[in-house]
């Protein structure tokens, strides 16, 4: 490939080993590696860094921080040594929680996560949002740029709207994707696929399962798969 299609992996595992073999699977076909909160809570700093170490792609750093600033901002320099490209954090913590870790880490790009792509509409008025889940991730973006966040976790059905209220310069990297021929939503329950995203504005897609589960054919036959899928993105 000439250059790495906007796919950010979901490294969902708690096997070291297996985590590292997905990387080189796929090192050159993806943009960036996103390690979530069960990878972080069983290898910590050192099995970040074991991963940042074993590829050339950006580390997306899925924490989904949410604590009182003070707090949020000793989370956020505890990783600040690992120079992760993304950390995310609830935008639903306030500004001054999202300017708090955008303080601690001024190279890392501070990703406000609005609605959760497994949430449906009913479970958004069961939470207590007063909004829908369109209008709530809108707000919920706003309040993370106005605390300085660079980029936003939303699902495919707000790109839109939020673009057109944090503007160009906001990065929006979306879950909650599927490939066409991918069976079963998993456990996301507001999608499209991946090549609908990008065409509405998203800059990355989040995939997991539908690369890593062919990882049980070989690491060639993963390598496969992520091509066919960023050459249906990038073409």
């Amino acid at each position: 490939m000439n250059k790495p299609a906007p796919i950010v992996l979901a490294v969902d595992t708690n096997d070291l080993e297996v985590a590292k073999a997905w990387v080189g699977a796929t090192d050159g076909v993806i943009s960036v590696v996103k390690l979530g909160l069960e990878f972080y809570t069983t290898f910590g700093n050192e099995g970040i860094k074991a991963i940042a170490d074993s590829c050339n792609t950006d580390i997306f750093l899925d924490l989904k921080l949410h604590d009182i600033p003070h707090t949020v901002a000793g989370a956020a320099r505890a990783v600040s040594t690992l120079r992760p490209r993304f950390l995310t954090v609830h935008a639903a913590g306030g500004s001054a929680m999202v300017q708090a870790a955008a303080d601690a880490m001024h190279s890392t790009h501070i990703t406000g996560v609005t609605i959760l792509t497994s949430l449906s509409e009913n479970d958004v008025a069961d939470i207590g949002f007063k909004s829908h889940a369109l209008d709530s991730a809108v707000g919920l973006a706003k309040i993370a740029v106005a605390g300085g966040a660079r980029a936003i976790v939303c699902s495919p059905l707000e790109i839109l709207a939020i673009r057109q209220n944090v503007g160009e310069e906001i990065t929006i990297i979306t879950p909650g994707v599927r490939p066409a021929d991918s069976s079963g939503a998993d456990d996301q329950a507001r999608t499209m696929t991946p090549r609908e995203a990008i065409d509405r504005g998203a800059n990355y897609v989040v995939i997991g399962r539908p690369i890593t589960q062919n990882f049980a054919n070989g690491a060639q036959a993963m390598r496969e798969r992520a091509i066919e899928l960023a050459e249906q993105i990038l073409n």
